[in-house]
């Protein structure tokens, strides 16, 4: 007699209709290629004039998109289906926002590199020179003094209107500071440096001024919110429970901010204080009104006229001379070094929240 078993076939119902292993990454590719071949016949016809290399990642990724819907709805089943084209979408959605940022990166270092790798580029100014050659050196130091003072002046009054606001504040006045925070967040650039410019104009009586403390005033102005939102939020992270247990050994509360809530949040608030330099350190227009612009080293904030990175590369390519590719050049090269500066200041932000972050041992 036949037993069942012999008679059954075994099938593994886990595996049963679904798509084999690391399709969905073949079909992306598949996409991409024949995406790639459509734009390389269009331009071997000549009916555009050169290779679209975005337009290729665009239309390849909304291929897949379609092609993985319909091959998983023919294998797996609809409810399958829709899950993988939400995957899908967000994938593509993630792609399609990362190519601006590629696409800025990749130009900003082609164009920029070849003057950017000249010796004399961070070891020279821009004073008395008319064609190729000079440096940025001028520039570099005028961003790092202006940005340094703006930071000095930011971060003690950010955080300490946070400390306020969490630990303190209630009431009118509480709600007054969050208000114009939220206003200063939002404030174009320009009217910052209208502001430090007017300040200035009016105590020195001079409607001409322009030095680099009045740049630091105005990215100041910028920063302090960035500042104070950053560490509010991260200030509202620690746990309550420290705070009553330090109140319950009968520490003060100054001491317990000073002793158990900063150190507790210091990760966070070190993060948010180099990110928003990173924020303000590319500004131009209000450098540009307060801070002026000079081909010459300047060490002194506060007398005559003080370049920046943004500033420089903002004066490179709308003042150009006879020799207007080498204006251009430095140019590139004045944002790829601005680039470089703010990635350094992202990857020391993460560093240090790294470092500083508290450690979860038993």
């Amino acid at each position: 007699m036949t037993s069942v078993l012999d008679a059954t076939p075994l099938t593994n119902s886990l595996t049963a209709g679904k798509l084999p292993r690391r399709s969905s990454l073949w079909i992306l590719l598949a996409s991409w290629a024949v995406s790639a071949a459509f734009f390389a016949m269009l331009f071997l016809s000549g009916n555009v004039d050169g290779f679209n290399i975005v337009g290729t990642v665009v239309f390849g990724t909304v291929l897949y998109c379609v092609a993985i819907y319909v091959l998983s709805r023919l294998v797996e089943g609809s409810r399958k289906a829709k899950d993988r084209l939400m995957t899908a979408l967000v994938t593509a959605a993630f792609v399609i926002a990362l190519l601006p940022l590629v696409s800025i990166v990749y130009t900003t270092v082609v164009n920029g590199l070849p003057a950017f790798l000249t010796p004399t580029f961070f070891t020279s100014s821009q004073r008395n020179v008319v064609g190729a050659g000079g440096g940025v050196l001028h520039a570099i130091i005028g961003t790092l003094m202006v940005t340094g003072m703006a930071t000095l002046i930011s971060v003690p009054i950010g955080l300490l209107a946070s400390i306020y606001l969490v630990e303190y504040g209630r009431g009118r006045l509480a709600r007054a500071i969050t208000f114009f925070v939220d206003v200063m967040t939002g404030i174009p650039s320009i009217v910052a440096g209208l502001f430090a410019f007017a300040l200035f104009a009016l105590l020195f009586d001079d409607p001409g001024i322009r030095f680099g403390f009045g740049g630091s005033i105005a990215l100041s102005v910028l920063m302090i919110p960035v500042v104070v939102r950053s560490s509010e939020e991260m200030l509202k992270l620690v746990p309550n429970e420290l705070r009553e247990a330090a109140f319950a050994l009968g520490v003060p509360k100054w001491l317990t901010i000073l002793k158990v809530v900063l150190p507790t949040s210091i990760a966070g608030i070190v993060t948010g204080v180099m990110l928003s330099i990173a924020r303000v350190i590319g500004e131009t227009a209000p450098l540009l009104i307060i801070a002026g612009f000079t081909s010459s080293m300047n060490y002194d904030l506060f007398g005559e006229r003080m370049m920046t990175l943004p500033v420089f590369v903002y004066t490179q390519y709308a003042n150009q001379g006879a020799d207007s590719q080498a204006f251009i050049d430095r140019a590139w090269a004045g944002a790829l070094t601005l680039i470089v500066i703010v990635m350094v200041l992202n990857g020391l932000a993460r560093l240090i929240a790294h470092w500083f972050s508290p450690k979860l041992g038993r």
